[in-house]
């Protein structure tokens, strides 16, 4: 009865399948190999696909991205990015965005191009209107007898046309804003020329340094801007319209041609000045300002110069 009581004992073994063809940890170190590499070409062909100015962007990103994303720069809105986020905006989620793509860089930009190209082609007509009136004084039998009294040249303020004195033919009487005829000759072909482009003009006029006496008070700087009117006039009565001159003054010897000889009589001279935009409307700020100016302290305007020389008793 006993031997019936007892029950074999039975004990199942699984068998786990290790390396062979069938098993299923090669798949998965091979899947995330394929992964990798995928991910190595993928980071390949962005690199080789990505201009210049973008990798830069994304280096900086990466050196400094806190500085990038608060304050901007290169890194922040130069290119399309592959990079979350970046600008100035730090929930942003889609990726940077081109600068010029952003309405008021490009505006800034448009602008800037735009006042580039004005420059440029103003500069251009400046130098044509330089050669034109060097021709003129080349076609011109009188106007070539002086020419050694004309200077042209272009400055930052605009082409400058100066007519000079020498040692005995000088433009003006002695002491006087009164004009010899060639001199009118000149201003009057000059004038004609100026009405050809529609810069502004300024005059203004030189002495040398020989101090001029008079009782009355009057001086070189009088006679520098009466002399500077005189051909303002004349300028005019050739053809150039009145609306043109922006600027007259007179200066006497603070700004001789000949630093070295203060009574060269080179230094005796009228030069004109067909402004460029720039100093047109740093004429026209100034004299703005000026009146603003005067305008808080309660003083009225300043006088007109005189259109002549002061009759001296």
């Amino acid at each position: 009865m006993a031997e019936e009581g007892l029950r074999p004992i039975i004990v199942k073994r699984i068998k786990k399948g290790g390396g062979g063809h069938h098993g299923g940890a090669w798949k998965i170190a091979y899947a995330d190999f394929v992964t990798a590499m995928m991910a190595f070409f993928l980071l390949m062909w962005l690199l080789g696909s990505t201009t210049k100015g973008d990798l830069n962007g994304i280096s900086e990103y990466f050196k400094t991205p806190l500085k990038v994303a608060m304050q901007g720069g290169s890194g922040s809105g130069d290119s399309s990015s592959v990079i979350p986020g970046g600008g100035k905006d730090l929930t942003r989620r889609d990726g940077q965005v081109k600068a010029s793509d952003d309405p008021q860089i490009k505006k800034t930009f448009n602008l800037t191009a735009a006042k580039a190209a004005l420059e440029a082609e103003e500069n251009q007509r400046l130098k044509a209107l330089k050669e034109k009136i060097e021709a003129k004084i080349e076609a011109n039998p009188l106007l070539k007898k002086y020419k050694e009294q004309l200077l042209l040249d272009i400055t930052s303020e605009g082409l400058r046309i100066q007519i000079v004195d020498e040692q005995n033919r000088p433009m003006f009487a002695l002491a006087k804003a009164e004009l010899q005829p060639y001199t009118r000759e000149i201003l009057h072909e000059i004038g004609f020329v100026l009405n050809d482009v529609p810069n502004k003009i300024g005059l203004s006029g030189h002495t040398d340094s020989t101090p001029y006496l008079s009782d009355a008070g009057y001086s070189n700087w009088e006679l520098s801007a009466d002399r500077a009117n005189a051909s303002r006039r004349e300028l005019i009565a050739g053809g150039m319209a009145d609306a043109k001159v922006l600027r007259v003054v007179g200066l006497a010897s603070a700004a001789n041609l000949d630093k070295a000889d203060p009574f060269n009589p080179i230094n005796r001279r009228i030069s004109i000045i067909v402004m460029n935009k720039r100093t047109e409307e740093n004429v026209m700020r100034d004299g703005a300002r000026q009146m603003e100016v005067g305008a808080e302290e309660g003083q009225a305007p300043p006088p007109a110069a005189p259109a002549g020389p002061p009759v001296r008793k």
